[in-house]
């Protein structure tokens, strides 16, 4: 056979035919990809929600409880496009559940009785009479153990009406929503609430504030200014139905205001149904869930505490949360006792001896009495302890503090001791770093990361995670009507430095900024220093709320935290008790966890769909949306 060369024409006709093959399979793969990316690109983009439509269906109900259209004119977020044509919300990657159930994940979580229509595990009155009722044990959280958990679904009232808009929602709630008019009959003179018809009505009464909240909070502002900005952050200790809180709302002070669950029936849930920041809690033995040096100004009407008392171990405690140059207010017993001993039946010299305890403890913690007018005494703790070294000269107790970390608080226990401020080098300086005026302070690096106190944590990464929040807020706009008045009460159940909390600040909405005790980083401090508040949980335990009192829960990467230290459904079904009905949950995550996360909601009698993250669909990090559908539980289920 001849020996062919290349430049022979038989050659030259196979190169010629390779590489036509080859620039086939070129253009053939390169229109595969641009028709991929672009198919991908048109499911990216999100349609508009559609208000007042009926696009979601609500799902029918086990016997136990009864289906009900909402009595408001509010209806059920859609995601669905403007067609209102159903839509799929099926996840589509499969992934083989793990869930303590079972074979029963196509089943429905059933619904409790009634008579766990305000269940609170971590607070259960019954559970709590076990613990010692010595400096209020029996009240702090004790959670129910794995033989005492439940799993059900926590019935709404039967009427339950969606609640009233902000602000109408600080003076008025709907009586089925709270069916209890104890506090009506017992505050009535202190004017604290009033029934009227089907409805509450919240005069702004209070036990040492009969002309109303506002007004007192007027004479508070003539002593120490609330108006310029300084002041942002408050705790109110013993709060009733939180109308302090309330009316400090208008004057840009955002209060953390707690109580027991005591026989003041409901208080909390009162104060969270007006629309106003509220927590089930106690001054007992433990700290409370706070980071040192987080609030601007602390408040005591009346609370019944006794400060003086376990050498101050109360009063210290306040010192802990306080910010440096901080105020304590404290009006009702013993203040202005000449006037009053008569109306609270205790004698001249028992007032004054309290009271004397009290202004000995304030001073051993280095603080300054601003002044004493009428029903109202303020004092303010200094901006560093620079002077303190000599006061604790002359008074012995409370001791400096030894403990490493002020920040430790979930169920630390208290220490009658002064925690120590971070050192400085000048009298003026304030310890730890001061912060700016709101609404600046909201957008400005908090000391705590400025001075590279977070580990991980600069101020360059703080402006990135700025950035990003108001990207993924925007994004979540286009889905959810924040912008629309629909949310007031809002938790972010994984905060880490309060982004998305800021990025809401605009809307007619406050945050509980949560950061999980389980985190790489403790947080918490610093979201105080941008203005917020917020408080610390472990998520394998319920939270201390009552059942419906938020209107949107926003869930970041919490379950990637969480799916090896317990079960994820005990938490969903927390974050189910907690959401009221048509209320929202977006919860981020991996595509794997979102899916086993759905499949527990759809036995939740919740309607979810799960989205792609902002950055496209090639992100690994999915959204999942998710609204509560509306039931109650039947009218004619006994409640005892």
């Amino acid at each position: 056979m001849p020996k062919e060369y290349p430049a022979s024409p038989k050659a030259q006709q196979l190169q010629e035919s390779k590489k036509q093959r080859l620039t086939y399979i070129l253009v053939v793969s390169a229109l595969c990809i641009a028709f991929y990316v672009l198919g991908a690109w048109q499911n990216t983009t999100l349609p508009k929600p559609i208000s007042n439509s009926a696009a979601i269906t609500r799902v029918g109900c086990d016997p136990s409880a009864t289906t009900a259209q909402s009595s408001s004119s509010a209806s059920v977020p859609s995601f669905g496009p403007g067609s209102g044509e159903a839509l799929d919300f099926d996840g589509h990657h499969q992934l083989i559940i793990n869930d303590t159930d079972g074979d029963a994940g196509l089943q429905q979580f059933p619904a409790c009785p009634l008579n766990f229509s305000e269940y609170t595990p971590c607070e259960d009155r019954t559970r709590g009479r076990r613990f010692d009722r010595a400096m209020l044990v029996y009240r702090e959280r004790h959670c129910p153990g794995k033989d005492e958990q439940i799993r059900c679904l926590i019935p709404a009232p039967p009427g339950y009406m969606t609640p009233f808009k902000w602000p109408k929602s600080r003076d008025y709630a709907y009586f089925n929503n709270i069916p209890h008019k104890e506090l009506s009959i017992e505050k009535a003179v202190q004017n604290w609430i009033q029934v009227e018809g089907d409805k509450f009505r919240f005069p702004g009464g209070g036990t040492m504030f009969p002309r109303g909240a506002d007004a007192y909070i007027d004479d508070i502002n003539k002593l120490i200014s609330l108006s310029d900005g300084r002041i942002r952050t408050a705790v109110d200790t013993g709060c009733g139905v939180a109308s302090w809180g309330a009316y400090l709302l208008k004057r840009n002070i955002i209060a953390m205001s707690f109580a027991p669950r005591d026989t003041h029936e409901a208080q909390v849930q009162f104060a969270l149904e007006r629309g106003v920041p509220a927590i089930i809690g106690v001054m007992g033995k433990h700290r409370l869930p706070y980071p040192s040096r987080a609030f601007d100004m602390a408040h005591c009407s009346r609370c019944l505490i006794p400060w003086y008392a376990h050498d101050g171990l109360y009063l210290a405690e306040v010192d802990r949360i306080l910010r440096p140059g901080g105020y304590w207010i404290l009006s009702g017993p013993p203040i202005n006792w000449k006037t009053h001993h008569n109306g609270w039946e205790r004698t001249k010299e028992d007032l004054k001896q309290e009271q004397d305890k009290i202004e000995d403890v304030a001073r051993s913690l280095c603080w300054n009495k601003v002044v004493e007018k009428r029903d109202l005494s303020i004092w303010q703790k200094p901006k560093n302890h620079l002077e303190c070294a000599n006061i604790k000269k002359t008074y012995k107790t409370p001791h400096i503090c030894k403990s490493d970390n002020p920040d430790a608080a979930w169920y630390r226990q208290m220490e009658a001791c002064v925690t120590p401020l971070p050192e400085v080098s000048n009298q003026g300086e304030v310890a730890g770093g001061a912060v700016e005026k709101w609404p600046e302070r909201a957008f400005t690096v908090p000391p705590r990361i400025r001075r590279g106190m977070i580990p991980g944590l600069d101020a360059k990464k703080f402006d990135e995670d700025k950035k990003l929040w108001e990207k993924r807020v925007a994004y979540y706009k286009r889905t959810i009507p924040i912008a629309e008045n629909r949310y007031r009460n809002v938790m972010d159940m994984n905060a880490n430095m309060g982004g998305f909390a800021a990025s809401l600040v605009k809307y007619p909405v406050w945050v509980m900024n949560v950061v999980p005790v389980n985190s790489d980083r403790d947080t918490l401090g610093a979201i105080y220093e941008r203005g917020f508040i917020g408080t610390y949980q472990d998520w394998c335990e319920a939270f201390s709320t009552y059942p419906r009192t938020y209107d949107l829960l926003h869930a970041d990467n919490l379950f990637s935290i969480y799916q090896d230290r317990c079960d994820i459904t005990d938490i969903l079904l927390e974050m189910d008790r907690i959401l009221r009905p048509e209320g929202t949950a977006i919860i981020r995550d991996t595509v794997d966890v979102l899916t086993k996360v759905q499949a527990i909601t759809k036995r939740m009698r919740w309607e979810s769909r799960i989205l792609d993250h902002e950055d496209g669909p090639f992100n690994p990090e999915k959204v999942l949306m998710a609204v509560k559908t509306y039931w109650t539980a039947k009218a004619s289920e006994d409640q005892n």
